[in-house]
């Protein structure tokens, strides 16, 4: 990176946590949400007295065969996940009774023979019970107490010296799997842990986070800024040169831009670091579809080759780049952004169910390679139609698509986001429902696919509460107020600040990568420099 790229992403991120409002002003919602919105409470009431009655206590319920998993150490995921979903929706003597029990366990004791998962269990109980205490008004302390007792135990996963923890934890004798880890999970614990500091009063698992971040950013990468996937806690160093914003990597990008504007620190590196990211992306993997024009963003395997695949799980960084956009006062980055959440609200609209798979991929200009054989007769035709074809046809419930409808949303007030928010509702209301409460579907383009025996917890954390919200009144949980960890639980953000300089490239078009362009090739967040001279 030249000295003047790099003073100008310096400069940018210092007005990361400027007063740039995120919302659009005045948003006005149509008649018809009030009725949509009661539509989503009911999903999410009918899946919970199901849970209540086939599952309570336990992890999942298994809704086909009614039954339950314990798949989270058997602590109640579910009612973890829930409890913030139910603050939104005002199911106060359901969130009581959830305080009560989670009041009762012990959570030092894994309750299954599995380790336990440092990163989902941060996300989902630790990000769950604090975004609980602060949506209820700090009512409850013993959300706070309950989520240091887990933090106590997951401290073990930082093994002397090392920056990096172990991805996996025994509570029983404080032993970590020894194994290698991911940039998503060693670096998705920034939010949580820097709260638990701040009601604690112990700096030290805001110290450990931010030094697993740390060593992250610092660390030598494939491209700018854009870490490899795999990492090694023992060493620090990274396995392999895989770059995505997909799994095993996404949560590590998402976390930068929302731990500088959630903390407004004065520390530029994580804006820094994530403008550098998106950056890079602009330049090496944003992709158009050759059919559709639809804009994604490829993947850059170990030898260096560009893998034209997406992901449902991926498909936040439309959101995470809105967000980003407005806080960094750049139309081009929230432009970009809309249109990602655009190519994958696309995968939505472009199947049997109106539900968008688990994987797919497309074709651009530069080839349609993907790491594995190319599409077969059948999903050609299916790209030719649609711009991507389907790689994998299941969906178990994920959130991100609707996420970043519901910031395209809150951020331009287009009623196509509503309307995009309203189909999905009735996919749901149609094709999901089972024996008790919603389940996944194998294959989203066959309408009477065989269902897949399992609702994860983050139905009620993630996909319920971001439909809800993108119908609900837009002042209530505005993101200029609140901060989304990745489990979809809002932490009370403070004033965006309004002491740093403020720069505003003045938006260009991007350019669709073309396989004739060099290295040395202006990027439409650089482009714009000379408008600031």
């Amino acid at each position: 990176m030249t000295p003047f790229r790099h003073w100008f992403l310096a400069t940018l991120a210092a007005s990361v946590v400027s007063a740039e409002q995120v919302q659009k002003s005045c948003l006005e919602l149509p008649d018809s949400a009030a009725a949509h919105k009661e539509a989503v409470k009911d999903l999410f009431v009918t899946s919970y007295e199901a849970y209540q009655k086939y599952a309570w206590g336990h992890d999942d319920l298994l809704p086909v065969s009614e039954s339950y998993s314990d798949g989270r150490n058997g602590w109640g995921a579910s009612i973890a996940d829930a409890m913030s979903t139910m603050l939104i929706m005002n199911l106060t003597e359901w969130f009581e009774q959830a305080v009560n029990y989670t009041a009762d366990v012990d959570f030092t004791i894994s309750n299954t023979s599995d380790t336990v998962s440092l990163f989902e269990t941060t996300i989902r109980y630790v990000g769950g019970f604090i975004s609980a205490y602060e949506l209820s008004e700090k009512k409850y302390p013993v959300l706070i107490e309950k989520a240091q007792d887990l933090a106590d135990q997951m401290v073990y996963a930082w093994v002397g010296e090392q920056s990096i923890p172990y991805g996996f934890m025994n509570f029983t004798t404080h032993q970590p799997t020894v194994a290698t880890s991911n940039i998503a999970e060693a670096g998705t614990l920034t939010l949580e842990w820097n709260r638990l500091s701040e009601y604690t009063g112990n700096s030290t698992y805001q110290e450990l986070a931010e030094k697993s971040v740390q060593h992250i950013i610092n660390s030598s990468v494939p491209l700018p800024g854009m870490p490899a996937q795999g990492i090694n806690p023992k060493t620090g160093n990274p396995v392999g040169g895989y770059v995505t914003w997909g799994g095993g990597s996404d949560s590590y990008f998402e976390y930068l831009i929302k731990y500088a504007r959630l903390t407004n620190t004065d520390d530029n590196s994580y804006a820094d670091a994530w403008l550098t990211a998106v950056d890079t992306s602009m330049k090496t993997l944003l992709r158009t579809s050759d059919v559709g024009n639809w804009l994604y963003l490829a993947d850059y395997d170990d030898d260096k080759n560009i893998r034209h695949v997406g992901s449902h799980l991926a498909c936040f960084y439309g959101g995470n780049w809105i967000l980003g956009g407005k806080l960094a006062s750049n139309d081009t980055m929230v432009n970009i952004g809309l249109q990602l959440t655009d190519a994958c609200w696309n995968t939505y609209a472009s199947t049997a169910t109106g539900i968008g798979p688990e994987a797919f991929a497309y074709a651009s200009n530069d080839g349609n390679y993907t790491g594995g054989a190319g599409p077969d007769p059948g999903q050609f035709a299916f790209y030719n139609a649609h711009g991507f074809y389907i790689t994998s046809s299941d969906y178990i419930l994920r959130p991100e698509v609707l996420e970043s409808n519901f910031y395209a949303w809150r951020v331009t007030g287009d009623t196509k986001y509503l309307d995009n928010a309203a189909s999905a509702l009735s996919s749901f209301q149609d094709f999901l429902p089972t024996t008790v409460a919603y389940t996944g579907l194998n294959d989203v383009n066959d309408q009477g696919s065989t269902q897949i025996d399992d609702m994860e917890s983050f139905w009620f954390a993630e996909v319920l509460k971001y439909l809800y919200l993108t119908f609900d009144d837009p002042t209530h949980i505005s993101l200029d107020d609140y901060v989304f960890n990745t489990e979809s639980h809002p932490f009370k953000a403070p004033a965006a600040k309004d002491t740093y300089g403020s720069v505003s490239p003045q938006p260009v078009p991007w350019q669709p990568f073309s396989p004739e362009s060099t290295s040395t090739a202006p990027l439409p967040l650089v482009s714009s420099i000379p408008a600031l001279l």
